[in-house]
């Protein structure tokens, strides 16, 4: 991906797509390529390796595999195809978002009922269990996985004084609390230079450090319980202290941050690392790689399902096992940047390769350690929902200067009004 590509715009690509296009108009939809003879399937840009679906036939015996790379709103194509009863993949891929689709999960094909169990050893357990539903039912097999990590700038941490070495940044960065003195003292010498970009990235960082979020499999509504508040406290301090940017993620002004240096670090997930290189090429050379404040958490990662539609439900799973075996999630690593799930590929040397943009550190090592050490969580149909009324009340925090206990109130209170009207939770 070349210049210019904003954040924005590779976060788009990472998920799938975000901007609205016509359902009824994409010409996927009724295709008269879709012939009983061939297994369709479903992608985003970069969400599998095109050299992979190019030679899949080559290893799965009897397929003749029908690609489609949709553009934008890949999630509510799906849906409509799906509500529709017409017109679906027999294969498609599914965002982190996996969990909206638990309440429409008649729609795929369990693929425990395929033989998926006896794979289950090969793949990160806690990635795994994020395509499984409360039910048991299997619906998503493993593809990548976004483990966190703080990526900073050695440069300007040594200007303000401070350790530049992975191993000596990684005992000041331990805690949140931690990393938000940290961000004192870097400010403290270097006023105009923040660790944060805003409030809502501790946030959303340390809550998906959590197994659990805003319901509990019951259904009960958990989002006023102590792993929220102590996420919202520490983005609240980060505020108080002064050590954040107050830019929003996915603006030029966050771009601007990150090439001038006001932004040192970036606590987030791996593919980050491959955003911050596109935004800042000067900068190769001048970035490391330690373990995150408050330990591994997960932003990010996608699945494959097989629709209930699909016309040879075994063929599409033998499909799936060659796209996503250690040894292709290894080459997806090396090409297109996607993280793997499969354990075999993040023991893999190719984890071990020196980045140069990163002063020649493996950052493989570093990311890979954290994805073995997260934690399983469970995650509803409904944290989406939810989880937009905490982020606009932490934005009325920053951006307004309202009373956080008042905004922690009404962010609570919100949520659960949500929850209420399509009742769910409480």
């Amino acid at each position: 991906m070349s210049r210019p590509t904003t954040r924005r715009d590779f976060l788009r690509v990472l998920g799938g797509g975000a901007a609205l296009a016509g359902l009824a108009g994409c010409g996927v939809f009724g295709s008269p390529e879709n012939r009983a003879d061939k297994t369709t399937l479903w992608y985003w840009d970069r969400s599998i390796n095109d050299d992979f679906l190019a030679n899949a036939g080559k290893h799965v015996p009897g397929l003749h595999l029908q690609p489609y790379k949709l553009g934008g709103a890949f999630r509510a194509k799906l849906l409509t195809t799906l509500a529709g009863h017409a017109y679906a993949p027999d294969i498609t891929n599914i965002n982190s978002d996996i969990a909206t689709y638990f309440p429409d999960e008649s729609a795929f094909v369990d693929l425990y009922s395929l033989g998926a169990k006896e794979l289950k050893d090969q793949y990160l357990d806690w990635k795994w269990e994020l395509g499984v539903t409360p039910a048991g039912k299997m619906i998503g097999f493993p593809i990548d996985t976004g483990p966190t990590a703080l990526m900073y700038r050695a440069d300007i941490f040594k200007k303000a004084g401070l350790p530049t070495d992975p191993d000596q940044v990684a005992p000041l960065v331990a805690s949140w609390d931690n990393y938000l003195e940290l961000g004192t003292r870097l400010k403290a010498k270097l006023p105009k230079t923040y660790v944060v970009a805003n409030i809502s990235d501790v946030y959303q960082r340390e809550l998906g450090q959590s197994p659990k979020q805003y319901l509990d499999k019951s259904g009960k509504f958990i989002g006023d319980q102590a792993h929220v508040k102590s996420a919202w406290d520490h983005a609240v301090q980060a505020s108080k202290l002064g050590v954040t940017a107050r830019t929003p993620d996915s603006t030029n002004d966050w771009n601007a941050g990150v090439i001038g240096g006001s932004i040192a670090t970036v606590d987030n997930a791996v593919w980050e690392a491959f955003v911050i290189e596109q935004t800042a090429p000067d900068t190769s050379g001048k970035w490391r790689v330690c373990p995150g404040p408050g330990g591994a958490g997960n932003s990010g990662g996608s699945f494959m399902a097989i629709t209930k539609y699909c016309r040879d439900p075994k063929l599409a799973f033998e499909t799936i096992k060659w796209l996503q075996t250690p040894a292709n999630q290894t080459k997806a690593y090396t090409t297109i940047q996607l993280f793997p799930a499969a354990i075999g590929s993040l023991n893999d040397k190719a984890m071990q390769t020196p980045n140069k943009f990163f002063g020649g550190q493996p950052i493989g090592e570093v990311f890979g350690a954290a994805a073995k050490a997260i934690k399983p969580a469970y995650y509803s149909p409904y944290d989406n929902l939810v989880q937009n009324s905490y982020l606009d009340e932490l934005l009325n925090v920053e951006s307004t200067g309202k009373d956080p206990n008042k905004a922690w109130e009404d962010a609570v209170s919100e949520a659960k009004r949500q929850l209420k009207h399509i009742g769910v939770g409480v």
